[in-house]
């Protein structure tokens, strides 16, 4: 733009000096003053030639101010291009946003942009009506139990002379649905403390053959029940620094899940392996194959395997089993196959990187 300022200043100044221009001026001074030809000449002179870098200097700014309006028109069209891509970011408008070919990088990175929004805005929903369903689910369990439970404590009301035997029958089962009450309300405090806030680790130096053992003993009363065993395989004081109550809560849900899934009958079986860097545990049962579509599924939030057999619970356990892992920098998978399945956990030696 400078270049071609002086360029233009330079054919002014030689019209001014030696061209048409100074010929016609001198002219229209001779017949429009009646002035002789030196006369003219000097007043050309006195005019024009002595005030040349005036001239010139003028010529210079008003050339480029022409040419910064022009650059400054031409600027401001961008810029109104990329805020009309903005707006129609911020709201929502279908389709690509487009733009000059000159701002195609904007171009581009504003649709990627409003791709990711779109992604997240759709995941965001999509979770939220899994929240929706999930609660919608618990409020109308929670109508059962205690109807149920309601009538038996009315029977014993209205009926003083009923049998001892019907008594205690009739106490157990308000009991118990007391307690699926129980669950359940627990339940709503799972959702609200792993769905809304973020999982803080505490490190510390366990034993966790130890504790796999009397996570194994705990559990005995519950699979006798089904006629199910546990065997559990581990190195002899296999030590893990990691967060011992959260990866408990992550062996107890997968031996949990283990149970309720499992044949009656069968065996459930734990295997601790140390290789190179990390530490496998393998939980395997023997049950129904789960299909790979619900395989894909099983750690999503509030994801039900069978939600018609009868089991309880809210569909978190599992992705919160992941989240823990993922917190330790460990990896949790899933793999069932003509009638056993096998959540596997990796983790590093040392667990995870603690922040002291």
């Amino acid at each position: 733009m400078v270049v071609i300022a002086v360029v233009a200043v330079w054919a002014a100044y030689t019209l001014l000096l030696r061209g048409d221009f100074a010929n016609l001026m001198v002219s229209l001074f001779q017949y429009g003053f009646r002035m002789d030809s030196a006369a003219a000449l000097a007043l050309y002179d006195r005019i024009f030639r002595r005030h040349m870098d005036a001239y010139i200097l003028l010529s210079l700014l008003l050339v480029f101010m022409a040419l910064l309006s022009v650059f400054l028109r031409w600027l401001t069209g961008y810029f109104g291009e990329i805020g009309r891509g903005m707006d129609a970011l911020l709201d929502g408008v279908p389709g690509e946003i487009s733009l000059s070919p000159e701002l195609l990088p904007i171009e581009r990175k504003m649709n990627m942009v409003k791709h990711t929004l779109e992604r997240q805005k759709s995941d965001m929903l999509l979770a939220e009506q899994k929240k929706n369903d999930l609660i919608m689910y618990l409020a109308h369990d929670l109508k059962t139990p205690l109807a149920s439970s309601m009538g038996y404590l009315n029977l014993l009301r209205d009926e003083p002379q009923i049998s001892q035997e019907l008594r205690e029958k009739y106490l157990s089962i308000s009991l118990a649905k007391a307690k699926r009450l129980e669950n359940l309300i627990d339940e709503f405090l799972e959702i609200a403390k792993y769905n809304l806030t973020t999982i803080t680790l505490q490190y510390s130096e366990i034993n966790l053959t130890r504790l796999l053992e009397q996570l194994v003993y705990e559990f005995r009363p519950v699979l006798e029940k089904k006629g199910l065993t546990c065997r559990l395989t581990a190195p002899e004081d296999m030590m893990l620094k990691c967060d011992a109550d959260k990866l408990q809560r992550v062996f107890d849900n997968l031996l949990r899940n283990a149970w309720a899934y499992s044949y009656e009958g069968t065996q459930i079986s734990i295997e601790v392996r140390e290789s190179g860097d990390h530490v496998e545990l393998r939980f395997s049962n023997h049950g129904g194959t789960i299909p790979a579509e619900k395989l894909e599924r099983i750690f999503e939030q509030f994801y039900r395997l069978d939600p018609e057999r009868g089991t309880e619970g809210s569909g978190l356990g599992l992705a919160i089993a992941k989240q823990i892992v993922a917190l330790h920098k460990g990896e949790i998978t899933a793999l069932s196959r003509e009638g056993l399945t096998v959540f596997a956990v990796t983790l590093p030696i040392p667990c995870g990187s603690p922040a002291l």
